[in-house]
């Protein structure tokens, strides 16, 4: 049975990552890419749908303590037994060719028996590979993919697993490379454990030196980069929410999705936090994808994509897996892609803004796509839609979409006054003005002083946090300040901020059970509290989410007041950027200074 899910760390070679749990099993790896078919699924069903662990044979299967190395995605688990000590450590090199998993067993003191077993099942769990031997290495087949393994250790095969036990003393290091290849491509690259290591520490000690920021909350800031580096797909620059799918958002619960995507959602939140951090190089990767998947039709603009710029990511069920926790289904694909989303037209237009305005390289062609984006929303603004959250109801007006509609038009009325790009600058002002003289009529609750979720609606809406935050209102308008304590009022539960109640019949959310707070609205929440002036609360509240990190620093997409666990797909992008934004807001340290 897997582990709780902050009882995971993450190991990644920036086209694809593994879950690592306290008990040196690897739960979840999806080979080669991370959009493709996991050969690892444990972590959504048992050990029969494929894990790989190493731990001691006579002593705790879990482990004593453990760690990254500093500044690295290098991660060290250590177990202390009567016999002695033996660390495992995990990575993956940044990739040059086939992607690599390296495992190298050192005894730290004593001599302690190890244990082994490695059970591939390629295609989500599904399909027990063909082993044979080959050249003193063992090798998986089974339709398009081959796994091999690489080990100074003999496994011996049965019951559809490979197993072995041996002993490691102090000084000693026995080293296992798990390698990928297409099944028809004879497996030639051979890696050297310990140099991939050197290298791969070097590599990320290099690339957080490159970290402009150094001020509190250093090391939670760096961990969070690091990790969002780690689901960055370096061929594209595309960002993944999660490197996971279906880890559910209730225990038990139907609300389990497939988070191996690009969502626009997270745009410019974080291109802000990879500029102010001082990754230009990263930020203008990242908007580049964007800009390569957008083009088209803008009526054709979606709110996620592949991390090639995929449009097609049909939604099914691998009914074979049981699910995290007997959360069913396990979806793979993601339909909301085909929802109809009117923040995504402002997000795209506020990312462009924000990158010219921080100096990226100016692409002159990327101007004719917001032109057209602009004029699109002339005419369809004042549809309804599925909103921020992807909701499974009817669709509504929702208020944060009317929001980014009007600033789709505020961006393009500023690029052409500040930037001389041409443009109908009067009907883009016209409709700037429209869009918020609505809104203010429409979604705002006189009585009670708050915006709403959507129009006519009584409830609310964490999503509402962002209104001045793209600069639609001023954050000490009493309207802002009055939803701040509205949601603060209302949708904080235990201390933690909901993203909207599910318990009511007025939210557009139609989905049945229940979710966890939304780490993201939580940080979110952090920095409206400062901005208006309460730093002690808005630090407190900051604090007490990062004591949410589990021991390696991470943070899934929710957590559950109820059973004091984190829940939601792991590690969480759209958790961690909030995380460092807020973190320099706190520090002071500007970065790029917004304009609003």
């Amino acid at each position: 049975m897997s582990g709780w899910i902050e009882d995971y760390a993450l190991i990644g070679d920036m086209q694809t990552a593994a879950l690592v749990g306290r008990d040196g099993s690897v739960d979840w790896l999806c080979l080669p890419h991370f959009d493709s078919t996991a050969c690892f699924s444990a972590l959504l069903g048992d050990e029969q749908n494929g894990n790989w662990w190493i731990r001691p044979a006579d002593g705790p299967t879990t482990s004593t303590s453990r760690r990254y190395r500093p500044e690295t995605l290098i991660l060290e688990t250590e177990w202390t037994t009567d016999e002695g000590t033996v660390r495992v450590i995990d990575f993956m090199p940044p990739r040059g060719g086939a992607p690599h998993l390296v495992r190298i067993v050192e005894g730290v003191s004593g001599t302690v028996r190890m244990s082994t077993a490695l059970r591939l099942r390629f295609d989500y769990g599904n399909v027990v590979p063909w082993m044979r031997r080959s050249g003193g290495e063992l090798a998986a087949v089974a339709g398009p993919d081959s796994v091999w393994i690489s080990t100074t250790v003999p496994l011996d095969g049965h019951n559809f697993a490979h197993d072995a036990e041996f002993t490691v003393t102090a000084g000693q290091r026995v080293p296992f490379v798990m390698t990928w290849h297409p099944s028809h491509v004879e497996e030639s690259e051979h890696l050297d454990a310990e140099k991939s290591l050197s290298r791969t520490e070097r590599f990320w000690r290099n690339w957080v030196a490159k970290c402009s920021y150094d001020g509190l909350y250093r090391e939670a800031v760096v961990r969070s980069l690091i990790t969002l580096k780690a689901l960055t797909f370096a061929p594209t620059g595309g960002i993944v929410a999660a490197p996971t799918t279906s880890l559910p958002e209730e225990i038990g619960g139907v609300r389990n999705w497939d988070y191996r995507y690009c969502w626009l959602r997270d745009a410019t939140i974080t291109l802000e936090a990879l500029i102010r951090s001082g990754y230009t190089e990263e930020a203008d990767a990242w908007r580049e994808w964007l800009v390569r998947a957008v083009a088209g039709e803008p009526q054709q603009m979606q709110i996620m994509y592949g991390v090639r710029g995929e449009r097609r990511l049909p939604e099914w069920e691998a009914d074979w897996l049981p699910g995290y926790e007997d959360s069913r289904p396990v979806r793979i694909g993601n339909a909301a892609v085909h929802q109809y989303q009117l923040d995504v037209y402002g997000e795209v237009m506020d990312v462009l803004d924000l990158g010219r305005r921080s100096g990226l390289p100016r692409e002159e062609h990327v101007w004719g796509i917001q032109r057209s984006l602009v004029n699109f929303l002339e005419w369809c603004w004042q549809e309804p839609d599925e909103g921020l959250w992807e909701v499974r109801g009817p669709r509504q007006h929702f208020v944060h979409s009317k929001v980014m509609a009007w600033v789709a038009a505020d961006r393009a009325v500023r690029t052409v006054e500040e930037f001389g790009m041409a443009g109908p600058i009067e009907r883009w002002r016209a409709l700037r003005d429209t869009i918020h003289a609505e809104v203010c009529e429409y979604g705002f609750d006189a009585d009670r002083n708050t915006f709403t979720q959507y129009y006519g609606s009584k409830e609310l809406d964490a999503a509402l946090l962002l209104i001045p935050e793209v600069g639609f209102l001023p954050y000490d308008d009493p309207r802002v300040v009055g939803t701040i304590e509205a949601i603060r009022d209302d949708l904080m539960v235990d201390g933690f901020v909901m993203r909207y109640r599910t318990d009511r019949a007025g939210t557009a959310d139609k989905l049945p059970g229940d979710e966890g707070a939304f780490l993201a609205c939580s940080f979110w929440m952090a920095n409206a509290l400062l901005r208006i002036g309460r730093e002690g609360d808005a630090r407190e509240l900051f604090e007490r989410l990062l004591s949410l990190r589990n021991d390696v620093g991470l943070l899934a997409e929710e957590w559950d007041s109820k059973a004091g666990r984190q829940v939601g797909n792991f590690p969480q992008a759209f958790s961690h950027v909030p995380m460092v934004t807020t973190a320099l807001n706190l520090s002071k340290h500007d970065g790029l200074r917004r304009c609003k």
